[in-house]
């Protein structure tokens, strides 16, 4: 019995070694890298100001906001707002467009980076494959203002696009001035911009496939396309699902500085989305209240997209983000 009393003791003393022993070499690990903690600073406080700090002023959709008086001293209005918003038949253009506008990216833009990482991650040479790489993500550093010019520069009646087809006989096409072209245009400028950087996180997934699969496939005989089909798409699986997942909760917003630097005053009837409307009706009018009922309105709708979309996605294929 005392044998058995020591043995339990002497585990128990063990085992508190052991919880405590992580617990030293984290404290240690984070004075070793402390640098990198503190790079955090900046986001954190970043966030915290702008998102969280921010967050009470979401009651100024329920209030009939007064900037003398503050958001705490303005009246209390209800749902006035909301109901305004509801009955605008602005707004609800602007979702159309929006909707629209996100699902064409949903269905066609979104496998477009699935497949340019998988073509970029079957180039062996690797200079050439970096060169493409920095080719192919610059365009996600410019500016959308910047974008914006170059855009008029190049799709405007009088702009290159339209110059080469004059030039071949051809009639100019009114790619901003039309709304079906306008959309086509909306699409094929977002794609240029943003498929280099979304491969990021693609090829980011493929690198870390066990490279020992690849070559027992070699073995075997299989075809590079074989490999890329039946070893790397389901290897990465996961990273599709989860990214969208993110794509589908954002279907209801949409960002505000493409739609307002590429519409004009001929095409508003399909650029007119919920974000510029935002901006006109909360901003250029001053009616904060509706610009924040409409931004809070999104993000509930967003939230529940995103519990759906995950639910969807855990049912079919059993991955999700939690």
């Amino acid at each position: 019995m005392k044998d058995r009393r020591n043995n339990l003791q002497k585990n128990k003393l063990a085992k508190n070694d052991k919880n405590m022993r992580p617990r030293k070499g984290v404290l240690s690990y984070m004075r070793r890298h402390w640098i990198f903690y503190a790079m955090l600073a900046l986001p954190i406080l970043y966030y915290y100001l702008f998102s969280y700090r921010a967050m009470p002023g979401v009651v100024i959709a329920f209030k009939n906001f007064n900037m003398f008086k503050g958001i705490w001293e303005s009246p209390w209005v209800g749902l006035e707002y909301f109901e305004r918003v509801a009955q605008s038949k602005t707004f609800w253009l602007s979702v159309r467009n929006m909707m629209t506008l996100n699902i064409l990216g949903l269905v066609l833009g979104f496998p477009l980076p699935i497949i340019l990482a998988l073509f970029l991650n079957e180039i062996s040479r690797a200079a050439f494959k970096k060169t493409i790489q920095t080719v192919i993500y610059l365009p996600h550093f410019i500016s959308w203002s910047v974008v914006g010019g170059m855009m008029y520069q190049i799709f405007a009646s009088s702009g290159l696009v339209n110059t080469i087809i004059k030039g071949l006989g051809g009639q100019a096409v009114p790619f901003l001035s039309s709304n079906g072209w306008w959309i086509f245009t909306y699409f094929i400028v977002g794609v240029w911009k943003s498929i280099g950087w979304n491969t990021i996180i693609y090829l980011s997934a493929m690198t870390g496939i066990d490279q020992e699969i690849y070559e027992a496939a070699r073995v075997d005989g299989c075809s590079r396309f074989r490999m890329m089909t039946a070893i790397t798409v389901p290897c990465i699986k996961d990273t599709v699902a989860i990214m969208l997942i993110l794509a589908v909760g954002g279907l209801a917003s949409i960002g505000f500085e493409q739609p307002f630097v590429m519409q004009n005053s001929t095409v508003m009837e399909v650029a007119d989305v919920v974000s510029t409307f935002v901006y006109r009706v909360g901003l250029e009018q001053g009616k904060f209240s509706i610009g924040t009922a409409v931004g809070l309105a999104q993000s509930v709708i967003n939230f529940a997209l995103v519990l759906s979309a995950n639910a969807i996605s855990k049912r079919v294929s059993g991955n999700g983000i939690w």
